[in-house]
C-alpha cells in the first residue's frame, strides 16, 4: 500500500463537538497530523462528556469524531498560551477552528494575527453564520440551522409539524465543506507561498444545499412543501410505502422502471391506464394511483418486496441504524472498522468514506485530554522540561 496521501500535513485544530471534528477526522484518516488544541480550564472538548459511556474525560461520542487526533492543552487566555500557539503556527500548514463568527480575530485565530510567523499558513474557520453579517455573533447548532435554512419546512408529513433530520446533516456537510476549503487553500499556499483565511459557515453550507429548491423558488415563486411519504415532488411512485411489517422505498425514476414495476406486482393494466401514462399524468393523478398501490404493498413484508424488486426497480428497505450497519454493502465497502482503545477495548466505528485505490486509511483512537502536550512541545518547539514546567505553573497548559 502507498503512503497516506496527506502524510506531512500538520493542522492545529481548535474544535468542539461534531461539525469541525468530523471534517478533521477524515483528513486525519488519510494521513494529516491533527493536533487538537483544548482548553485545560474547561475539561477540553465538550464532546468528552457526552453520553453514551463517558469515562474519565472520554466518551464514545468523542471517539466517533476525533480519531487520529493528538491532544495538546493550551489556555489562550494566558500570555504563555498565546505565545505557544504562535510558535506552533510557525510549524504548521493550517490552523482550523470552529468558534462563533465574531471570535477568530478576537482570539488571534486568523491570518492577520499569524501571517507574520508563517505567511504560508491557512487559517480555516467553520462558524455558524460566517465571520461577517448581522448573525455573525450568534451561537448556532445543526438543528437551529435546519429550521432557519428551510430544511424543516420541507421535511415531514403535510399535515404534521416540521421535522428535523435525525442525523446532523448540516454539521457534517459543514465539516466536509470546511475540510475541502482548507485543502483548496493549502494547494494555493503551496503554489504561491501565501496562505490566507477560509471562511465557511453552517448557514452558507445549508443554503447551498437548497440547490434546485432555491432556483425554482427564485424563478417561479413556488414555495416547496412537505409531501406525503417523503415522496419525490415530480415523480410518482417515488416514495415510501407501508409493507406488512415495515416500510419500503420504491423509485420509478425512469419510464422503464414504471413499466417493469407494474409487471412485477401483477398490475400491467396500470401501465396501460391513460391516467398513469407518462410522468405528468401519474403526477396529476397521484392520489388515484397511490390508492391502487398502497393496499398491494401492505400485502407483503419488506423483505419480500426487496426480493421481488431489487435489481429490477430501484428500491430499498427503510432500515434501522442496526440494519444499516449490518448491510452487505457496508461490510463489503469496509465501512465498519475496528479501533483499539485503552479503556473501551476494541471499538467498532464507521470508517473513512473516501476510497483511494492503493491507500489504507489510518484508524487510531483520539488521545486523552492533554496526553500529547509535553511530547508536542518537545518535538515541535524544542522546549526543555523547565520551560514546560513554567508553562504549567502559569496555567498555560
Amino acid at each position: 500500500m502507498s503512503a497516506l496521501p496527506l502524510d506531512g500535513i500538520r493542522i492545529l485544530a481548535l474544535t468542539q463537538l461534531g461539525a469541525g471534528p468530523y471534517g478533521m477526522q477524515i483528513l486525519g484518516d488519510l494521513g494529516a497530523e491533527i493536533i487538537k488544541i483544548e482548553d485545560p480550564t474547561s475539561g477540553g472538548d465538550e464532546a468528552r462528556n457526552v453520553p453514551p459511556e463517558p469515562i474519565g474525560g472520554d466518551s464514545l461520542y468523542y471517539q466517533s469524531f476525533n480519531r487520529n487526533t493528538r491532544s495538546l492543552t493550551l489556555n489562550l487566555r494566558t500570555p504563555g498560551g498565546r505565545e505557544v500557539l504562535r510558535r506552533l503556527a510557525a510549524r504548521a500548514d493550517a490552523l482550523y477552528a470552529n468558534p462563533r463568527g465574531d471570535l477568530p480575530a478576537k482570539l488571534g485565530l486568523d491570518y492577520a494575527s499569524l501571517k507574520a510567523v508563517n505567511p504560508r499558513l491557512v487559517c480555516c474557520t467553520l462558524t455558524g453564520f460566517g465571520r461577517s453579517g448581522p448573525r455573525a455573533a450568534d451561537p448556532a447548532y445543526d438543528y437551529l440551522i435546519q429550521g432557519l435554512a428551510g430544511f424543516m419546512h420541507v421535511t415531514g408529513e403535510p399535515d404534521g409539524p416540521p421535522v428535523r433530520s435525525g442525523v446532523a446533516v448540516i454539521d457534517f456537510a459543514g465539516g466536509l465543506a470546511s475540510a475541502l476549503g482548507l485543502m483548496i487553500a493549502l494547494l494555493r499556499a503551496r503554489e504561491t507561498g501565501v496562505g490566507g483565511d477560509v471562511d465557511v459557515s453552517l448557514y452558507d453550507t445549508a443554503l447551498s444545499m437548497l440547490t434546485h429548491l432555491a432556483t425554482g423558488y427564485l424563478r417561479s415563486g413556488v414555495e416547496p412543501r412537505r409531501l406525503r411519504g417523503g415522496s419525490h415532488p415530480t415523480v410518482v411512485p417515488a416514495q415510501t410505502f407501508a409493507s406488512r411489517d415495515g416500510w419500503v422505498l420504491v423509485m420509478c425514476m425512469k419510464e422503464k422502471f414504471w413499466q417493469r414495476f407494474t409487471e412485477l406486482i401483477g398490475r400491467s393494466d396500470l401501465a396501460g391506464d391513460p391516467r398513469f401514462t407518462g410522468f405528468p399524468a401519474r403526477l396529476a393523478h397521484a392520489t388515484a394511483l397511490l390508492a391502487e398501490l398502497e393496499p398491494i404493498f401492505r400485502a407483503r413484508t419488506t423483505a419480500e418486496w426487496i426480493a421481488l424488486l431489487r435489481g429490477q426497480v430501484p428500491c430499498a428497505p427503510v432500515n434501522s441504524v442496526g440494519d444499516a450497519l449490518a448491510d452487505e454493502q457496508a461490510l463489503h465497502r469496509a465501512m465498519l472498522v475496528a479501533v483499539d482503545h485503552p479503556h473501551y477495548g476494541t471499538l467498532r466505528e464507521v470508517g473513512c468514506p473516501i476510497k483511494i485505490d492503493d491507500v489504507a486509511p489510518r484508524y487510531r483512537p483520539g488521545a486523552a485530554l492533554g496526553a500529547d502536550t509535553d511530547a508536542i512541545l518537545r518535538e515541535l518547539l524544542g522546549m526543555s522540561d523547565s520551560e514546560i514546567d513554567a508553562l504549567r505553573h502559569e496555567g498555560a497548559i
